[in-house]
């Protein structure tokens, strides 16, 4: 096995550390696909819908270290949301790519920690830079962690909005389908904006590249008012008129990609292994059911493979409710909880806890305050008719 080249990046000091937003500074954050761990911060790709706007170190192009990857996988492993072989795990999913050369030292690192631990738990890695035939085989090392490989691909040819080629994610997507062994690997095939990377030749592109993957997982974009700021002051198109807390992906630009993807003549998959959630790709990629149970939420699933349906039907079952408002309660929950035919119902209760019950009872929990509207599950109501009262 190729070992790679063990280099620390440099420690931010204390008084560094203390100068950047506190929700930068704290390394773990559950979010819906995982309990991710970012103790690396900074990147120089410049994509301009970044997340790491809402952070405010968009201009932090080197990448530095919060902590040892010790220290971090100590946090991750003892936080109390962690649950051993059952919690889905993130690594750099928010701060940094974690396969950048100086970055991916330390993502090898932290994978090998989790793996010598004998956890089996998913672990999600989300790159758009370069994965060469000598990572795969790093990757392929790892006998324990359920390891998957998020490779995301836009198209967009705007340099002015992704300074970064595509070809470069489509050259490491093939490679890490060609070596895949332990591993699995999904076109993270995002952000889609109409008019910007949704044309004929887009989608063209993406069935193509949908050959050289496990799965195939689209969704919109994360337009928020920090992200629409920085657009404005670079005089870049915006892509809305609103922003909105939710990923924005109109009802035409998601039938125009399941128009591209549909096979008439296969009754079994019809879309092939297409999906709208990323935790229902990775799962089909392992030949699982999905932990974050949508199966509840049936219009999310018109487009799966039925043998995935089946498992997912098999895994899916609604939590007892006395136990359910129990756990809720402890998280803090107030008001009513309640559990209907798609996910339980709380208030209360943040993002965080309530993934922690969701991946707990592999079935949704929503925020009551929050609605999920019929067909639009989990995004901004942008480019959909307004939905019916109840």
């Amino acid at each position: 096995m190729a070992t790679p080249t063990r280099r620390s990046l440099p420690l931010l000091t204390t008084e560094q550390i203390q100068a950047i937003k506190p929700e930068l500074a704290a390394v773990i954050e559950y979010r819906k696909s995982g309990l991710s761990v970012n103790h690396v911060v900074g990147c120089p790709l410049d994509c301009g819908y970044c997340v790491r706007h809402l952070f405010g170190n968009f201009e932090m192009k080197a990448p530095r270290a919060l902590m040892t990857d010790e220290e971090a996988v100590a946090q991750l492993t003892g936080h109390r949301y962690f649950r051993p072989h059952r919690t889905p795990l993130q690594v750099f999913n928010r701060a940094t790519d974690p396969m950048l050369p100086v970055v991916k030292p330390h993502t090898f690192n932290v994978l090998r920690l989790l793996d010598e631990q004998g956890l089996t738990n998913h672990v999600l890695v989300i790159t758009r830079w370069r994965v060469e035939p000598e990572d795969c085989e790093v990757l392929n090392s790892f006998r324990n962690i359920r390891l998957t490989v998020l490779v995301t691909h836009s198209g967009i040819d705007d340099q002015r909005i992704e300074p970064v080629d595509s070809a470069i994610a489509a050259a490491s997507l093939r490679s890490l389908y060609t070596y895949a062994d332990r591993y699995r690997t999904v076109l993270y095939w995002r952000p889609v904006v109409p008019g910007l990377n949704d044309t004929d030749a887009h989608l063209l592109r993406a069935r193509e590249l949908a050959e050289h993957a496990h799965a195939t997982v689209f969704t919109g974009l994360f337009f928020r008012s920090e992200i629409a700021a920085y657009y404005e002051s670079h005089g870049l198109p915006l892509p809305y008129q609103d922003t909105a807390r939710r990923k924005i992906m109109p009802e035409e630009s998601e039938q125009r990609i399941l128009s591209r993807f549909h096979n008439p003549t296969d009754t079994e998959a019809p879309y092939g292994p297409l999906f709208r959630k990323t935790s229902c790709g990775v799962a089909y990629a392992h030949g699982e059911a999905d932990y974050n149970g949508h199966y509840g939420v049936r219009e999310l699933c018109d487009i799966c493979p039925s043998a995935q349906l089946g498992l997912c039907a098999d895994a899916w079952e609604a939590p007892d409710l006395a136990e359910v408002t129990a756990e809720a309660r402890q998280l803090g929950a107030t008001g009513a909880v309640e559990v209907d035919e798609r996910a339980i119902i709380v208030e209360g209760l943040d993002e965080q806890p309530r993934y922690y019950l969701q991946h707990g009872y592999g079935y949704q929990c929503h925020d009551r305050a929050k609605p999920h509207h019929h067909r639009r599950h989990g995004r901004a109501d942008i480019g959909w008719p307004a939905p019916k009262e109840s």
